[in-house]
């Protein structure tokens, strides 16, 4: 009301852009607003951030499944070791299990999904 037409939401520079200056800052703005786009697009694919946290979890599994393999065989005449092992595979899975429960939901749903697929196709 009491302001100048020419301050109100934007600041006057004392020289004037030419248009080839114009020009360029509008593209580096495109394409800023593009990078930011594809970025938010990539963060809210529920579908893709599922299927990493699977093959994520698959990896995990199949190397702990590897270690313990191979701790097996080289305590073989061990005796009480294996059942010791065990429980600590067992205590390390509850715990990754219980900080990434998402994670965790999401191989259950598929596991329990599959099963049931295999089931109710027989």
């Amino acid at each position: 009301m009491g302001q100048d037409e020419g301050q109100v939401g934007t600041t006057v520079e004392s020289e004037q852009k030419s248009p080839e200056e114009l020009r360029r800052e509008i593209e580096e703005k495109r394409q800023d607003l593009g990078d930011t786009a594809a970025a938010l697009a990539e963060k809210t694919d529920v579908k893709a951030r599922a299927r990493e946290k699977v093959e994520g979890v698959k990896q995990t599994v199949a190397e702990k499944k590897d270690a313990f393999a191979s701790k097996q065989s080289g305590s073989a005449g061990d005796g009480g070791g294996a059942s010791a092992q065990a429980t600590a595979v067992a205590t390390q899975a509850k715990t990754k299990a219980q900080e990434n429960p998402v994670a965790t939901a999401t191989v259950a749903a598929f596991v329990g999904g599959f099963i049931f697929g295999r089931i109710t196709s027989r």
